[in-house]
């Protein structure tokens, strides 16, 4: 077995890689940039090498620094992670003749399924079930106009070369077609270097379902069932979740089996993912296979018990699989909540910042019944860096069905407490708690389709307002005991928002406190309290069942978030109550007259000067933060009164970049 392996990666996959190594006895090298240089994944491993800048262009894609660091510190093999060169033939084959192990498939594998117009047709050879499409190369918007009426209405329109949700559109007609047909060979061109364009039938509601295959280099394939993918935004995956519930056992029998038919034809020889589209009736088209280890694999690893980065390091070695198909077998249900630093208050803009506060769910085994699993490459105190991907972590919760999953992962997101950076736990959190997502009538549509306006939280349901009644009761009983206060009040009034909630409070023989709700003929009783002042989780029992409840003290009460519920809650005297009824909502500062920036990050330009005018719909500013630049455009006709900042200055959110007069 190796004694020494290099992680050509970082962040969580790195952190997760190191794990398993240390398990198996085998050192870790890992590489960084200077941007990494305080990370996880550094303190972790055995020996580090520094290997160039923050951007990925002058750090983790170049090869021969790689190349470089393996020479140094005596590494005999490269574990490549997700992204970066994990994909790259070249990088896999320049190992290879340098007598490197690359962990990972072999580079004509990546090749053959690298180009997803040779992938498809080598698919379809291997008997694959494909979308009706076109997989030659079309070179002007009239063919692809005709092509596309062949084929027939909605049509997918791809790049060869596409990857991250870049180079996709959907036509539904001869107009989205020519227009939709010119756009993604521009944006492949610009994203991929490679312009080439394929056409093929978009499936209506579908699901996304792929399957984890698993191979060696003696000719073995076996396949690890499906996991479901189809909670996406902007075709990136958010939530994923094995096994998928809309597959019976006669479906998942055949999906296998053509992945691993699949795997065979290109020789396989490590862990990979074979993607479908999937129809609600359980028809299913091949999509593409990435050759790689997957974000989403824990939860394949939950419902199997199989750890996938060591049977890639074991094929890596040469060992044949220990296992055969039949000893395979799908026990319980695992559900993974991307947890990223962007905000869903304000679009999903990514976020940067420092993880001032940073609380997990506690991992393993759970009292309730529910297994927690956090992979993360993040500590609190770290910096999320504008260079590269916004994730802080993939929780997994596992459960032995789907509804203990989906309540293991919402406790778990509730035992989740970020701050210093917008983060989307909130949505998350909705997610779980929506009804439709519950009953696994899902589709790639489900976030447009149930959040239509963008995400703006949830209104609270029974359970969670009286969550909020009794934990802000709860707070201002503790509050005023340390201040010394001797009026022993019991009756007070809970305002959340302008609603109105009288109680009457009392301790029991166990110490627990009941609030007897005014005319609701009922009582709620709130034990195991765990709050002090300073805390920003609010931990208790409410009528016997656990919750957590993010909260925050404010000048007149509390800001308490369960889940995707949030609200201001204030708790007053009668008298005080009925005097904030007459008080006049707080009008919002007029800000027409602003240009802000809707997130943390850098200056790319300011095209724009004082005294200039500008017409509505012209670039005022182009603001760079986690790789993605963010074109902001004025949105009325005026003069520029004020510019506030220029090109590389740093920027927070709402700060102003233009004053019109």
């Amino acid at each position: 077995m190796f004694s020494k392996i290099l992680i050509a990666n970082r962040g969580e996959i790195a952190v997760r890689i190191i794990k398993t190594c240390r398990r198996m006895g085998i050192k870790t090298v890992q590489v960084y940039s200077e941007a990494d240089a305080g990370s996880l994944a550094v303190e972790m491993a055995d020996e580090a090498v520094l290997i160039g800048p923050a951007p990925a262009a002058q750090s983790y894609l170049l090869a021969d620094k790689i190349v470089e660091a393996v020479r140094q510190t005596g590494a005999e093999a490269v574990h490549p992670g997700f992204g970066f060169l994990s994909e790259n033939a070249g990088f896999a084959r320049r190992l290879r003749d340098e007598g490197i192990a690359f962990i990972g498939p072999n580079p004509e594998a990546i090749e053959a399924m690298g180009d997803k117009i040779s992938s498809k047709k080598l698919a379809a050879e291997a008997g694959v079930s494909t979308v009706p499409g076109h997989m030659g190369l079309i070179e002007t918007t009239e063919e692809a106009v005709k092509i596309a009426n062949q084929i027939g209405y909605p049509i997918m329109i791809k790049a060869s070369a596409g990857g991250g949700g870049k180079g996709i559109r959907v036509a539904h007609s001869d107009a989205d077609m020519a227009e939709g047909f010119a756009a993604v060979k521009a944006e492949a061109r610009n994203a991929f270097g490679d312009d080439r364009v394929f056409l093929e039938k978009f499936i209506i509601d579908p699901r996304h379902i792929e399957i984890q295959v698993l191979g060696d280099k003696h000719g073995n394939v076996v396949h690890l069932f499906e996991r479901e993918c189809s909670i996406q935004r902007r075709n990136q995956k958010v939530i994923e979740e094995a096994p998928s519930p809309l597959l019976d056992a006669a479906t998942r029998e055949a999906m296998g089996a053509q992945a691993v038919a699949l795997a065979k034809a290109v020789n396989y020889d490590s862990a990979g993912t074979v993607e479908f589209v999937a129809g609600q009736d359980r028809s299913f088209f091949f999509l593409e296979m990435n050759t790689r280890l997957q974000v989403e694999h824990p939860v394949t690893e939950l419902i199997t018990g199989v750890d996938l980065v060591e049977q890639m390091i074991r094929s890596a070695w040469g060992e044949k699989l220990a296992f055969e198909q039949k000893d395979l077998a799908i026990n319980g249900w695992a559900i993974e909540s991307r947890v990223y630093a962007e905000d869903p208050y304000r679009g999903f803009l990514p976020s940067i910042g420092r993880l001032v506060r940073y609380d997990t769910a506690e991992e393993g085994p759970q009292p309730e019944g529910y297994t927690v699993r956090n992979d993360s490459g993040v500590r609190e105190g770290d910096e999320i860096s504008m260079f590269y991907d916004p994730m802080i972590a993939k929780l997994c919760a596992w459960g032995p069905t789907r509804d203990a999953a989906i309540d293991g992962m919402a406790r778990a997101l509730e035992d989740t407490h970020l701050q210093g950076v917008g983060h989307n736990v909130p949505f998350l959190a909705a997610v779980m708690d929506q009804p439709r997502f519950r009953s696994g009538q899902i589709s790639t549509s489900y976030i447009k389709d149930e959040f239509p306006d963008g995400f703006h939280g949830l209104a609270p349901d029974r359970r969670q307002t009286d969550i909020l009644i009794a934990s802000a009761a709860a707070m201002n009983e503790i509050l005023t005991e340390l201040s010394g206060d001797p009026s022993a009040r019991t009756d007070w009034i809970v305002l959340i928002g302008q609603e109105a909630h009288g109680v009457t409070l009392s301790y029991d023989d166990d110490e627990a406190l009941t609030l007897d709700l005014a005319g609701e003929d009922r009582a709620l009783r709130l034990s195991d309290i765990d709050w002090r002042p300073g805390l920003a989780q609010f931990r208790a029992e409410l009528d016997g069942e656990p919750f957590t409840a993010e909260v925050a003290r404010v000048a007149d009460g509390f800001v308490i978030r369960h889940r995707a519920a949030k609200a201001r809650v204030r708790v007053l005297t009668p008298a005080i109550a009925a005097l904030y009824a007459r008080l006049p909502e707080k009008q919002a500062a007029d800000t027409s007259k602003l240009v802000q920036s809707p997130m943390p990050g850098l200056v790319v330009a300011i095209p724009v000067a004082v005294g200039q005018e500008v017409k509505t719909g012209e670039t005022v500013a182009i603001i760079e933060a986690m790789k993605m630049q963010n074109i902001l455009k004025a949105e009325r006709d005026g003069v520029v009164k004020a510019v506030g900042a220029k090109a590389g200055d740093p920027v927070a959110a709402d700060d102003v970049l233009v004053e019109f007069e």
